[in-house]
């Protein structure tokens, strides 16, 4: 049993350090106005989204299914522990996706602005849609609530 909390900590520490190492990168990026500086920024979060970010997220549910198994839980008649579950796979489905998707678009549309030589009217839409602040921020807040949850088990 200790081996395997030891391992879904590690899980976790990697799975904050991606959300640390992506989203920090795409927040500088946002409000640098250099183009050579966003382009960089947004190519070390990308990096760090596949990296990092995404392995993390799918370590640490593995490992945190894993954890619960050993400790003989039960995953589904658990409240807070199938709430969890059903964040977790928020998360994987929904938000990792999205943040992804607007990340890759703004970081093409940026490289395609460069080889312009000035930012184009495709990548300062792309800059206006904030969909990879707004959903750095759920994940952020995804994390908060399934720290909240086996803390206070609410149901």
């Amino acid at each position: 049993m200790t081996f395997v909390r030891f391992v879904h900590f590690i899980a976790l520490f990697w799975m904050i350090g991606g959300i640390g190492n992506t989203l920090v990168p795409i927040y500088r990026a946002w409000f640098e106005e250099e183009l050579t500086i966003k382009i960089v920024l947004l190519s070390a979060a990308q990096q760090n989204y596949t990296t990092w970010l995404l392995p993390g997220v799918i370590a640490t549910g593995i490992t945190g299914y894993l954890y619960a198994g050993v400790l003989d839980m039960n995953v589904i008649s658990t409240g807070w522990l199938a709430a969890m579950g059903a964040v977790w796979m928020l998360q994987i489905f929904i938000l990792l996706p999205l943040l992804g998707i607007g990340l890759r678009r703004v970081r093409y549309l940026a490289l395609q602005s460069e080889k312009q030589g000035e930012a184009t009217d495709e990548l300062r839409d792309a800059l206006a849609d904030n969909a990879p602040l707004v959903f750095g921020v759920l994940i952020i807040i995804s994390v908060f609530v399934m720290t909240w949850l086996p803390v206070f088990k609410p149901f």
